[in-house]
């Protein structure tokens, strides 16, 4: 008899594994379990190719170092000589005839807190020894003693988990230098700790690692996972690992279109190294790699076209979703969205469980829209009221959520339909007064407005949406033009100097601004903006020149809304009209394809607005049009949250 964690319903439930149905422990949030026995000392399990056991494979324990993102070889290796196996990447041990393991408790040992995972290299699925098998199985956190909580009696190592283990880590593993699995590593902080405990917990919604299938629903009954994505990625590995080895013409397909860069780059060397560079190229060569999945494949059910794109995304839902709108995300990786419609904000832990949902209209909220997040984790919101006889207010809210603002909010006769919030350096609150032309600071400390010179009016203002403090605590936002939407400008303030950097009447132009949204600043302190109307990209320097004349375009970008900037500064802009996200490299080449990244399973974005990254890479994305909140797996690069810590540490847009 053995035990394994199941899913039902909307809870993990420990059970006898003769079913799911006997509850003794439920938890609804796996980054954050309940306490639960350590009972995997030692650990035990079996390492499978699709169902075929995998013999004399050489199955190695990492743990997920903080030598820098991605570095060679950077994985520390866990086990120690009393295993009596030695190879390429240190000690191991060998499966044996039924692709079973055990790895005592004299043989290893981790780090409490730290994040840990078995690489499986080589082996026996039954058609001769493969050098080309690579699995992986995340267990997550060690505790002390070399304890871990939550985990089932026996593991499981397929291609379902390892195609979980390189989306949820692939942010932390190398983008275009990937030699191998044993890449995975962050850096030495606390937020890069953080990221990596949440990205741990995003592996176990994917893939049930007692169980070895994909998961329907997440931990909390509330996402929806693309159970066939998954499956057809891992039936894709498993037609090299169940192969007569490396030549075979499975392996050769694989590895020759699963290269480091996509289509070029280096060709991996097993199949897990092959997962982690398709999390990363999720757009090269889609049909090639397609192909290899078959009806009889032994994952089932698979997609039955090519979709538009590998990436994996998870779709959430909460009962009170309405007219989700924009994002932001807190130092511990928690979530939080506004619903315009519903005047309410929620709050989604790193691993998309609901974990709090404000009253409607507490607080202030009406009509809520831009959002941030300060040094001390208060949660402050813009509100634009109905931009008639109400002309809006901002709502602040502390990291549990509880109101500190009254039941008008803060704001009154100072701001006037407010679109856009930002925190600067010292704790101040900056808003974008839509109808005022104008913007406003507000200071939490004495609780009252900042006096600007002429009302917070001038340097080219025009119907401001999108604001942001740069590294240098200036404070930019984009104008849309006279409530026609034709606005072609960028405005900057200076609050060291009292006064607008931006030429006024006319702002910062060029670089294809038309009909600016939102705005987002790099980590060279460059200014990117989403236009609606011309539908690319725009890059100003700090300085406020074009550093393109006419923008960025392709990468599907159509009616373009919500824009963040990942720790790579990569660029992602939402397509409200389009349905996809688009991704630009720094240098402003579009990174996806013609139409786009499209999250097509389990069904399709609708109307995307507001979206953010998170710690461990995860890109957020508010789904106006079904209302839904999407994450995109190891999409993106880490960055550090909230954006304000950034400002302070002058490493905006940079990994934690």
């Amino acid at each position: 008899m053995r035990f394994a964690w199941c899913l039902a319903a909307s809870t993990i439930t420990l059970a006898v594994f003769t079913g799911c149905s006997v509850t003794s422990i439920v938890s609804n949030d796996p980054v954050n379990p309940p306490a639960t026995p350590a009972v995997i000392t030692p650990l035990r399990g079996i390492v499978r190719g699709g169902q075929q056991p995998v013999q004399q494979s050489e199955v190695y324990l990492f743990q997920v170092n903080t030598t820098g993102y991605g570095s060679p070889n950077s994985s520390k290796p866990l086990l120690n000589s009393n295993t009596g196996h030695s190879g390429t990447y240190g000690n191991y041990v060998l499966t044996n005839s039924t692709g079973g393991f055990s790895i005592g408790s004299t043989e290893y040992t981790c780090t409490s807190g730290t994040q840990v995972y078995l690489y499986s290299v080589g082996g026996n699925a039954g058609f001769g020894t493969n050098t080309a098998v690579g699995l992986m199985t995340v267990l997550g956190q060690c505790g002390s003693n070399n304890s871990f909580t939550g985990l089932p009696s026996t593991i499981e190592m397929n291609e379902v988990t390892t195609v979980a283990a390189a989306y949820a880590l692939a942010g932390f593993a190398a983008n275009s230098t990937a030699i191998n699995a044993t890449e995975i590593s962050g850096s030495n902080t606390s937020a890069a700790a953080t990221g990596m405990k949440n990205a741990a917990a995003t592996a176990a919604s994917l893939a049930d690692i007692g169980t070895g299938l994909a998961q329907s629903t997440t931990a909390a009954g509330n996402g929806t996972v693309p159970t066939s994505e998954i499956n057809t990625l891992a039936d894709i590995l498993a037609a090299c690992v169940n192969s007569s080895g490396s030549t075979s013409s499975s392996c050769s397909t694989l590895f020759t279109n699963a290269k480091s860069g996509g289509s070029s780059g280096t060709a991996p060397s097993d199949t897990a190294t092959a997962a982690i560079n398709i999390a990363h190229n999720p757009i090269a060569n889609i049909s090639n790699l397609f192909a290899l999945a078959t009806s009889t494949s032994p994952f089932l059910p698979i997609l039955s076209t090519a979709p538009n794109d590998w990436t994996v995304s998870i779709a959430y839902t909460a009962s009170n979703l309405n007219g989700p709108s924009a994002i932001a995300v807190d130092a511990s990786g928690n979530v939080w969205l506004t619903n315009s419609d519903g005047n309410q904000i929620n709050k989604f832990s790193p691993a998309g469980a609901v974990s709090f949902t404000s009253p409607a209209k507490s607080g202030g909220l009406d009509n809520p829209f831009g959002i941030a997040i300060d040094a001390s984790g208060n949660v402050w919101v813009a509100n634009n009221g109905n931009g008639q006889n109400d002309n809006g207010n901002i709502s602040e809210f502390s990291s549990t959520g509880t109101a500190k603002s009254g039941s008008s909010g803060i704001g009154g006769s100072v701001v006037s339909v407010p679109w856009g919030v930002a925190v600067d350096a010292s704790g101040d609150i900056w808003i974008s007064n839509f109808q005022g032309n104008s913007i406003s600071e507000y200071n939490p400390g004495t609780s009252s407005f900042v006096s600007l010179p002429n009302g917070g009016q001038g340097g080219g203002l025009n119907d401001p949406l999108g604001i942001a403090v740069d590294h240098n605590g200036n404070v930019w936002t984009v104008n849309t033009g006279g409530g026609s939407g034709n606005g072609t400008s960028m405005s900057e303030y200076s609050p060291s100097q009292s006064k607008f950097l931006s030429p006024d009447p006319a702002g910062y132009s060029g670089g294809g601004l038309k009909g600016p949204v939102l705005l987002g600043i790099d980590h060279g302190g460059n200014v990117w903006a989403s236009n609606e109307f011309s539908n690319v990209v725009s890059e100003l320097n700090s300085s406020g020149t074009p550093v393109s004349t006419s923008g960025y375009s392709g990468g599907g970008l159509d009616t373009c809304d919500g824009i963040a900037v990942d720790g790579a500064g990569n660029v992602w802009i939402s397509n409200h009209d389009g349905n996809s996200i688009s991704e630009f490299n720094n240098s402003g080449s579009p990174l996806s394809g013609s139409s786009g990244f499209k999250a097509e399973q389990p069904y399709p974005l609708a109307a995307p607005q507001g979206m953010a990254v998170d710690l461990s890479g995860n890109l957020w994305v508010a789904n106006e049009g079904d209302d839904t909140l999407r994450q995109f797996v190891g999409a993106a690069v880490p960055v550090v949250t909230p954006l304000v810590t950034g400002v302070i540490n002058n490493t905006l847009g940079s990994k934690p």
